[in-house]
This record gives structure tokens, C-alpha cells and sequence, in this order.
């Protein structure tokens, strides 16, 4: 038996093996020069349906949808997304009393369900390079491209459960990861962090609108890059400032379930046909099987073919996908945003449930779009794009244009502008949040300047032994100054508070509030002149993608780790960081200067797979062995009573006026108005942590190795094979979409109805201990 198995091992993993070497051999550029790879199937198709030859078809998308309908579609999405998030603020107000809370504008109130964190996860990471860029390499390397777009950026989402779980059970008080690593490491390491926390915000959000603002103009008669900026702008700063990060939770559900809509309809035209449209001349996984396999595909491919995952190029392309991804997840706030929304448990199975039905999006969508752009310049002898338009992204507007017609290029727009919707959202709470929480409150206009981390805000004490402070929930004055706020309370007019203990912290906080609103303001204002710069600088999808993990890939070991290893401490975050990354530019440079032009043709040439290869796999490595080597160095006598210490640090980091601890009272303690233990809350939530790590682990080791090494035993795919490789992406679509579509509605729902039940049984409960007013005899 043991014979068996490591037999059957050893003849599926080898071909892995063999294809590694092959990918410092094959600098993998594409078709092979001079051949056209789709004079093969000219044969099968020599006319069209308007009677052309194949010469004669035009090549590149053709802006054909008019100008004012598709700032119709925009502008109604965008006031759909308004009146969204104005029910959301409703909610908070009314059912859940919250409303007016800082932290509720970046927490959403820190109790989201299970299905409205995946569905965050899902809407947030559903980038516009999702559906394009992944489409982009299957059209490069053939049926490997969809799967490591896929599998290499699901891994990240997956093990991001980790993070969450120890997030939220070292820190429960923290609004950004940047707060942890302050407490820790003190204003330095907090500096620098900002800095590259800023850095990934920029690039996401530049890729995202770069490739949304190409497809938007290519569809669109008359559209103006700079008039696409300003409406994509408007329509996302619109509904994220009237409801925060709950808006971008209620508003991602229905981007999401849209998302799922247009894809199963793109997937039962390509595949079924079921109205027999003339112009599609696929219509099977049969037929489709037929074109790619009478094309010639990369050299890199084994026997030139798309129908297999022995590929060196598409290789390439996942260890730049899962490297530079890491980067994009575990440095940007929106992702922690979306743990410190949910609860330690919630946050674990989101993030899981989230990741395996995002998987479906791009393995999907490459899979019928990337392989159908094939299929379709098979059918007419010619490439129907070049290889720049090929990396600006729009294979999927092509394909949707020549299938449906204007029909294909409306559910284009509606799928674009929910990525957009969605991830620019997220990204403009997530800068406003570090600049409120990180950099104003920090820096520039705290509370109480120079005092300790682990004192009191309010009275400036130590919190362990020293502060007297009530809590805010005991405190009868405030719950007067609550109740004459939302009674009296008039538009333009500033709320008095006479507690003497949480008033001034209270006018604090909704001073920020208002900051709050201008932050977004001006963050959604930045991404105009953001994208015209990087389109001046010629700087595409493809590129700007690979290049994230280049940029910030350094700091992805070193914030794990700053969550999850007590030893580490401020001159290995620091030097893992910043000596990685300049490393990891170091190594991109000198890569690309060896091809030919050198840095002279800097795009081209630092776009080469090969070039970013170098960068990102020196930028993770390098800053996460400088990290631990120096942490080990400098830190050499540690012991066990430390480690609790450097935790309590963490803990500390909280609101005074709305604590942790409240938002675990329905836990099994005996007093629960009492902060727990670190020991008491590990215990509490092992289960949920021993469950982010088992899966975690076991589902990355399926997706990254188990998986690719099976396709890679069989070579190139037959048309039984082939069929049902097709057959998983679309089982795997419909599953995830009716998870996605369903859970999260059903679950919000029975929230709300059951807080409203608790607050009718807590108004009859202080009517019936009211005193009565006194009467005359």
C-alpha cells in the first residue's frame, strides 16, 4: 500500500518537477514568433455571418454602448448604492442604536454574521483585474491560467482566518492591524507600517480603476478617461460616506449576488447556447475542446497545446500570483477591517466560506471568457486583440461584445462597476480609517499627549491598578446625555455632554466623526488624479499586479508575525521591511536590465514575467529572514512571563466608552463586565483558532500542489477530460453562488429581527420599574 501511494505520488509530482527547471529555461513570450498559433483552425470556419472572410474581421473592442445609457446604468447603481447604505444607517439607528458611533463607521458594530463577512471578502477581492487580468491569462497559457489566478489568490483569504483568530483574541480593541503594531513596537515601527500600508492602498486602488476606467472607455461611445474617473469616483465616495463600512457590507451583498448573475449567464451562453444565438460558434465544452485543440499555444507548453497544465509561463504566473498576493491581503486594511467586523468565530468561517466561494469567480470567468477569446480567434484565423490590448484587459469585453452583442456589453459595465463598487469602497474606508485612528488620533490631534499605552484615556492612569473610572454603561449621566442628545438634539447644533468622566472623550470622538466624513471625502477626490498619472506613465493592469507583491512583499511575514509571535519586536519589523523591500527592487531591476533595451524600455521590461518572478520571490523572502534572524539577535532572553506582557499591550488598545468586553457578554463567564484573561480568552475561542489553522494549511496544500500536480500527471487533456474540467468551474459557480446569494440574507435578517425582539422586551422591562410621576391629592 505504502508502495502505492508513493509511487502514485512520485508520477504525479514529477512532472512539477521537471516544469520548475523548465522555468528558468523558457522565458515564456507568448505565442511562438513568427507562426500565427490560429491558421490551423482557418479551415473550419471561412465566412462569417455577415459574409466577411476571416482578414477581414476587425480586431479590438469597438465602443458601440451610448454615452448617456451607460451613465444611466452608472448613476441608477449609484443611487440604488445610496439607498442602501441610508437603510443601513437606519438599521444602526433605530434597531441597533448605534449609529452615531465612531467605531461603528469602521466596525459596522463588530457582531457581522458568517455570511456577510465571506460576502464582504468575496465583493472586496473581486477586483476588476479579477475578472479581467484572470481571463488575460488564460487567453496566455490556456486552461493552468484560470486555476493559479484562482488557487493563488484564494490561499491568502484562507489563511488571513489565522490572522483574524489571533486578531481578534490579542487585540479585540483595535480598529486597524497599524494599532497592534503601535502598542507593540512603538512610533518607528508604526510609522514605517503606515507608510507601506499606504503604499498597498495606492497600488489596489490604482489597479482597480485603471482596468475599470480601460473597459468602461472601450465600450462607451464618446467616454473620456478623465469623465470615467470622476463618475467611478462619485459613485463610490456617494454611499461610503453616508453609511461607513456597514454600507460597503449591505451594498457588497448585492454587488456580489450581480457578480454571480452575469457570470452564470456569460457561463450558459458560452457553454449551452439555449436560444441558439448565431453568434456564437462555440455553444459546448465539446466545441470549444475542438478549437483549442487545433491551435498552437505557448512554447512553453507541453506539445504547444492550451489543454494542459504543463505550462512554464502559467507557472510562472502562480508563484507571481500567490507571492504578490499575500502582499495585497495581508497589508491592506480593508481585509482587517472585515475581521475586526465579525467576531473571533464569524471571522474564521467568513474568511474560509469567503475565499472558496470567491475561487469560483475567476476560475469561472477565465475559464469561459479566456478560453472563449481562444476559441473565438480560432473560429477566425486571426488573433482578435494585440498583446497590449491583451494586458489592458479586455479579452471579457471582446468576448462579450462578439456573443451577445449590446446585450454582452451591458452585463460588461454591470460587472466592472461592481468591482469597482465594492473594492473601491473598502479601499476608501480603509485609508480613512488609518488616517483617522493612525495618524490624526495618533499624531496630530490625540486625546492625551505622552501618555503610556497601558494608562487610561480618560483620567490618564494605569488602567491594571490605578484607574477608578466607571464603565460608560453604569454611568447614569451619560445614559442622560444620550437620551437628551437623540431627544433635543437639532441639525447644526453641537450636543452638550455633562458627564464629567466621558463627556469631553465623547464631543472627542464625534469630532472625529465629522473628520471621518471628510477623510472620505478627500481619499475618493485622490483617486481621480491617481489613475491619469498612472495612465500618463503608461502603466497597465498586468503590470500594475504583478508589481504589488514587488512593492510591499517584505512586510507580509513581518505582520504575521507581529500578531502571532510575542519575540519579534521593533528592530526586525523594521529591518525585515524596509531591507526586503529595497532588496526586492533591487533584484526586479537587475533582471530586467538583462534583457534586451534594458531599463531603458522600462515597462516592457520590467513587466517580464521573469523580472517580477525575481522581484516578489526576493521581497517575501528576504524581509521575512531578515525579520527573524534580527528579532532572534536582538532579543535573545525572552520568557514566558514576557510574552503575556507583550499581549496585555495589545489588549490594551480599546474605547473607553464602547470596550471589548461588551461585545462578549453572551460568552460563558461569570463576570462578565470584567475584562478576561489572555489564558481565559484562548481557552474560550481555541476551537475556532485549532479551526483556522487546520484548514487553512490543508486547504492551501490541496489548492497549491495536491491539485496542479494531478492536472500536471495528465499532461495534455483529452475531450472527456477536458469536458469535465469544464463541468467542475461551473458546478463550483452555481454552489458558491447559491452560498453567497442566500446565507447572508437569511442570516442578517434573523439578526435584526432578533435584536428588535430584545430591545421590545428591554422598553417593557424599564416601563414596568419606571417610577410613575406624582399626582396631586
Amino acid at each position: 500500500m505504502t508502495y502505492c501511494l508513493s509511487h502514485l505520488a512520485t508520477k504525479a509530482l514529477w512532472p512539477v518537477v521537471i516544469l520548475i527547471f523548465q522555468v528558468w529555461q523558457a522565458r515564456c513570450n507568448g505565442q511562438t514568433a513568427g507562426v500565427n498559433p490560429f491558421s490551423g483552425c482557418q479551415s473550419n470556419v471561412t465566412t462569417h455571418e455577415n459574409g466577411s472572410t476571416a482578414a477581414e474581421v476587425r480586431v479590438g473592442v469597438v465602443p458601440t454602448v451610448q454615452l448617456g445609457n451607460a451613465l444611466g446604468l452608472i448613476v441608477g447603481f449609484g443611487v440604488f448604492a445610496a439607498l442602501v447604505a441610508l437603510a443601513f444607517s437606519l438599521v444602526r439607528r433605530f434597531v441597533y442604536h448605534d449609529a452615531d458611533n465612531l467605531d461603528t463607521a469602521f466596525d459596522a458594530g463588530g457582531k457581522v454574521s458568517i455570511g456577510l463577512t465571506a460576502t464582504t471578502i468575496v465583493s472586496q477581492w473581486t477586483w476588476s483585474a479579477t475578472l479581467l487580468q484572470s481571463a488575460t491569462v488564460a487567453s496566455k497559457y490556456g486552461i493552468s491560467g484560470p486555476f493559479w489566478y484562482a488557487a493563488g489568490a484564494t490561499i491568502q483569504v484562507i489563511l488571513f482566518a489565522i490572522l483574524s483568530i489571533e486578531l481578534k483574541t490579542k487585540a479585540p480593541g483595535a480598529k486597524t492591524f497599524l494599532q497592534v503594531i503601535k502598542a507593540r513596537f512603538g512610533t518607528t515601527t508604526h510609522v514605517t507600517f503606515c507608510v507601506f500600508a499606504g503604499f498597498t492602498n495606492l497600488v489596489v486602488t490604482a489597479s482597480l480603476l485603471l482596468a475599470g476606467t480601460a473597459v468602461l472607455t472601450s465600450l462607451v461611445q464618446g467616454l473620456s478617461l478623465e469623465l470615467a474617473c470622476m463618475i467611478l469616483s462619485a459613485v463610490i465616495g456617494a454611499y461610503t460616506l453616508i453609511g461607513g463600512l456597514g454600507a460597503t457590507f449591505y451594498v457588497s451583498y448585492f454587488n456580489t449576488t450581480l457578480i454571480f448573475s452575469m457570470l452564470l449567464l456569460l457561463v450558459i451562453e458560452v457553454y449551452y447556447n439555449p436560444y441558439e444565438n448565431s453568434r456564437n460558434p462555440i455553444g459546448s465544452s465539446s466545441k470549444m475542446y475542438q478549437f483549442l485543440d487545433c491551435i498552437n499555444g505557448p512554447s512553453g507548453n507541453e506539445e504547444n497545446s492550451y489543454l494542459t497544465f504543463i505550462s512554464s509561463g502559467g507557472l510562472m504566473f502562480g508563484i507571481i500570483n500567490i507571492v504578490g498576493n499575500f502582499g495585497a491581503v495581508f497589508c491592506d486594511q480593508s481585509y482587517w477591517q472585515s475581521s475586526i467586523a465579525a467576531k473571533p468565530i464569524q471571522g474564521v468561517w467568513g474568511f474560509i466560506s469567503g475565499g472558496l466561494t470567491w475561487f469560483a469567480i475567476p476560475f469561472t470567468m477565465a475559464t469561459t471568457m479566456g478560453l472563449s477569446y481562444l476559441a473565438l480567434s480560432a473560429d477566425s484565423g486571426q488573433a482578435l486583440l494585440t498583446p497590449t490590448q491583451i494586458d489592458q484587459g479586455l479579452v471579457p469585453p471582446l468576448v462579450a461584445q462578439k456573443l451577445l452583442g449590446t446585450a454582452g456589453e451591458f452585463v460588461m459595465l454591470m460587472l466592472i462597476l461592481m468591482a469597482v463598487m465594492s473594492t473601491g469602497s473598502a479601499e476608501v474606508i480603509a485609508v480613512a480609517s488609518i488616517i483617522i485612528y493612525d495618524i490624526y488620533k495618533t499624531y496630530i490631534n490625540p486625546y492625551r499627549k505622552d501618555i503610556p499605552e497601558s494608562h487610561c484615556v480618560l483620567c490618564g492612569k494605569d488602567m491594571t491598578h490605578e484607574c477608578t473610572c466607571i464603565p460608560v454603561t453604569q454611568c447614569s449621566a451619560c445614559h442622560e446625555d444620550v437620551h437628551e442628545a437623540h431627544s433635543t438634539h437639532k441639525l447644526g447644533v453641537k450636543p452638550f455632554n455633562k458627564c464629567t468622566t466621558h463627556g469631553l472623550y465623547r464631543e472627542y470622538l464625534a469630532m472625529l466623526l465629522n473628520y471621518k466624513s471628510w477623510c472620505i471625502l478627500w481619499v475618493t477626490a485622490f483617486t481621480i488624479p491617481l489613475v491619469l498619472l498612472c495612465n500618463a506613465a503608461s502603466l497597465n493592469l498586468s503590470w500594475l499586479y504583478l508589481f504589488t507583491g514587488v512593492l510591499i512583499g517584505s512586510t507580509v511575514i513581518p505582520i504575521s508575525l507581529s500578531i502571532t509571535w510575542s519575540r519579534i519586536n521593533a528592530p526586525g519589523m523594521v529591518s525585515g521591511a524596509v531591507c526586503g523591500c529595497i532588496l526586492g527592487l533591487g533584484s526586479w531591476l537587475v533582471t530586467a536590465s538583462q534583457h534586451e533595451g534594458g531599463l531603458s524600455d522600462f515597462i516592457q521590461n520590467t513587466g517580464k514575467e521573469d523580472s517580477m518572478l525575481v522581484g516578489n520571490c526576493v521581497a517575501i523572502g528576504s524581509g521575512g529572514i531578515i525579520c527573524i534572524v534580527v528579532s532572534l539577535i536582538t532579543n535573545r532572553r525572552f520568557k514566558s512571563e514576557d510574552a503575556v506582557k507583550e499581549w496585555e499591550k495589545t489588549r490594551n488598545v480599546d474605547n473607553p466608552l464602547n470596550p471589548w468586553v461588551h461585545l462578549y457578554e453572551d460568552l460563558p463567564r461569570e463576570k462578565k463586565d470584567e475584562r478576561p484573561s489572555h489564558e481565559e480568552f484562548l481557552k474560550i475561542f481555541r476551537s475556532a483558532k485549532i479551526t483556522a489553522y487546520v484548514a487553512g494549511i490543508i486547504l492551501s496544500v490541496v489548492l497549491i500542489i495536491i491539485w496542479p500536480a494531478i492536472m500536471a500527471g495528465l499532461r495534455v487533456l483529452n475531450e472527456t477530460m477536458f469536458i469535465g474540467w469544464a463541468y467542475v468551474s461551473q458546478v463550483w459557480a452555481f454552489l458558491a453562488a447559491a452560498f453567497i446569494i442566500s446565507v447572508p440574507l437569511v442570516q442578517e435578517i434573523w439578526g435584526i429581527w432578533r435584536q428588535y425582539k430584545r430591545n421590545k422586551v428591554k422598553d417593557m422591562q424599564e416601563e414596568k420599574y419606571a417610577v410613575p410621576p406624582q399626582t396631586k391629592l
